[in-house]
């Protein structure tokens, strides 16, 4: 791996590695965008010089308001490249949080994705009073320029290479969090070549794989991940929610990076296909399916592979052999009659995929390992850069979030006392390595909230680690429900056993300070009816006309379909204590989305917004 001291060495680095390879392709650009790394490199200078020509200095912030694009890659570089520090945001987050970000960071210059976000932020530019403002797609006006006028401005301007090291400043990345107000995380070029040099250890690209991007690159996990892929010679295809389903069978991507909605969103499609066979088929397919699990579980205990039990001993081992073994030919057949179809739907040659910015659900980890397919499961933050762990290849333990990272600590500590606990035991998760931020922009107080003086960040996560380091995640410390008597519970488990329903698409767990555990469930609409329909009856949501003698949200026979469904998924669990039952609960007729403010722009649900939305709902489900 070659020294950089800063991230912009990577591109003229990787132009002479691979002079004849794409880096670069957007298929649903007018006109399609198509750039080979010797391209992409170039197209950095260039911007970094029509920058420094427009006045950029060292140190200086540059505000980036974009979303996904090969511009959005060659603005974030092309302002590293120039000395300067981006401050970077999604395009459609609310123009009153992109005030507060451009404000709290002290920037000059703006950099947008459209006219369209230039107008929305025009109210603001009157204050701002950025230096120059550049629009990536799209024409410039009298006040703004455009990228091709930037590149212009570049080409005639002599280059000053800026004195950049591993501890400078690289970018702020503003935490969209679930409380409070964003923070600007300080990220240093070291904590992100850190992500560069070290990701290998999970899983090694050839060159010339295709990988689709789908994750907003303005998040650090996005943006990591991106860098590292391209960093082995990867043909990234930008892909959009839209055209996502197609573009995996058109592209046939060998990687996918992606957070746990987009793992669930393919899982959902496949089971959809399944529901929509002939009665007799669906009996047979979750038949397999069913078998080819007991085969995995056998498989894993026999490879030491498992976290119950933790530390399998030797008989059990031999004893998950044997099952294997003797199954192995029924998931032959399974992998043949329906693995085989699923993994075409995807493509047919995906050979690792990362998932990443939440826990990945049980099933869904099962659900992917008999289809065949390889899903390593990272954790991180946005202060961590933001991989901590990650599980590899070599050692892909289900339900884990893996080892750490090379130079990377994980403590697990008390939460009390803050002293360390063994392995096994659950407590605060603790880490410390290179990829830890230089600290909150201009909130020394936040920063030595979350940092302690021997360099220890106190992640928030409760968790453990295995006797091999591998870490197991349990919960968000400030998540967990204390119920009226005291128990208290992790709510994201349960949540994640519910969500094994075909007729439950979000759920929240409630119940703080209550005598039992209550819920907030979205509906799966089309399941739902389709359900509804084969009872004989027509069902209609809240949103749709109310047709006479329909079924809705509150009749009887839908209510009771809910309650056995929380009966079956969350209260037969292995292990399931009695205060985990879930008691009364409600069903929304609204989904949490970015665009109610109820989930963040990663899809993380916003707990606490949602219970003050919904507070009035969750008083009467208590009455």
């Amino acid at each position: 791996m070659a020294p950089w001291s800063a991230l912009p060495d990577l591109w003229p680095d990787l132009a002479q590695r691979f002079p004849h390879l794409v880096a670069l392709e957007e298929p649903h650009r007018q006109p399609p965008v198509r750039l080979t790394y010797p391209e992409l490199a170039r197209h950095i200078q260039g911007f970094a010089q029509g920058l420094q020509a427009l006045g950029v200095q060292p140190g200086e912030r540059v505000a980036l308001f974009a979303d996904n694009s090969s511009r959005w890659l060659i603005a974030d570089q092309g302002i590293m490249r120039a000395g300067g520090v981006d401050v970077v945001r999604g395009a459609q987050a609310p123009v009153e949080e992109l005030d507060f970000i451009y404000r709290n960071s002290d920037s000059s210059f703006l950099v947008v994705d459209t006219p369209e976000v230039l107008r929305r932020l025009k109210p603001y530019l009157g204050e701002w009073q950025p230096r120059a403002v550049i629009v990536l797609w799209g024409e410039g006006d009298g006040n703004s320029l455009s990228f091709a006028q930037v590149m212009q401005r570049g080409e005639t301007h002599p280059f000053q290479p800026p004195h950049l090291e591993r501890d400078s400043l690289a970018t702020l990345i503003y935490t969209s969090g679930t409380t409070g107000k964003p923070k600007g995380v300080m990220l240093s070029h070291g904590n992100l070549l850190h992500q560069v040099e070290s990701l290998h250890v999970v899983f090694r690209p050839k060159p010339g794989n295709v990988a689709l991007s789908l994750l907003p690159t303005w998040h650090s996990y996005g943006r990591s991940g991106e860098y590292f892929l391209l960093s082995q010679g990867i043909h990234q295809i930008y892909s959009t929610l839209r055209h996502f389903k197609q573009d995996l069978t058109r592209y046939r991507p060998h990687h996918l990076v992606g957070v746990p909605r987009m793992w669930e969103s393919i899982y959902e499609g496949v089971e959809r296909e399944f529901r929509q066979q002939p009665p007799g088929k669906q009996a047979l397919i979750w038949r397999l399916i069913g078998i080819s699990k007991r085969y995995i579980y056998g498989k894993r205990l026999w490879q030491g592979l498992t976290l119950e039990p933790v530390q399998p001993r030797l008989f059990q081992r031999w004893q998950g052999g044997l099952v294997a073994l003797c199954l192995w030919p029924v998931h032959r057949l399974a992998d043949w009659l329906v693995y085989r179809k699923v993994r075409q739907a995807v493509g047919g040659r995906l050979r690792e995929g990362a998932s990443g910015g939440g826990a990945l659900a049980r099933h869904l980890d099962d659900f992917y390992e008999l289809a065949g397919f390889t899903i390593l499961v990272g954790y991180g933050l946005t202060e961590t850069s933001p991989v901590l762990t990650a599980r590899s290849v070599t050692r892909n333990l289900r339900y884990s979030a893996g080892q750490p990272l090379p130079g990377t600590e994980i403590k697990i500590v008390d939460p009390e006392t803050r002293q360390p606990l063994p392995a096994t035991h659950q407590g605060l998760v603790l880490a410390r390595g290179p990829q830890l931020m230089k600290g909150y922009y201009r909130n020394p107080e936040a920063t030595a909230k979350v940092v302690d003086d021997q360099g220890w960040f106190d992640t928030g996560d409760l968790g453990w680690v295995t006797p091999q380091g591998d870490l197991v995640l349990t919960g968000r410390a400030k998540d967990t429900i204390v119920l009226s008597s005291g128990e208290n519970v992790e709510p994201q488990p349960i949540e994640d056993a519910c969500l094994q329903s075909p007729y439950i698409s979000q759920i929240v767990l409630v119940g703080q300070d209550k005598r039992q555990l209550g819920c907030l469930i979205v509906p799966n609409e089309t399941a739902l009816k389709a359900w509804a329909q084969a009872q004989g009856h027509t069902l209609v949501m809240p949103h749709e006309e109310p047709l006479p003698g329909a079924w809705t949200l509150n009749t009887p026979e839908v209510l009771e379909l809910y309650r056995m469904e929380l009966k079956t998924h969350a209260q037969n669990r292995p292990s399931v204590r009695p205060f985990e039952q879930i008691g009364p609960f409600r069903l929304l007729g609204e989904p949490f989305t970015i665009e109610n403010g109820l989930m963040t722009q990663t899809l993380k649900i916003k707990r606490n917004q949602v219970m003050e939305r919904y507070q009035d709902v969750i008083q009467d489900m208590y009455q």
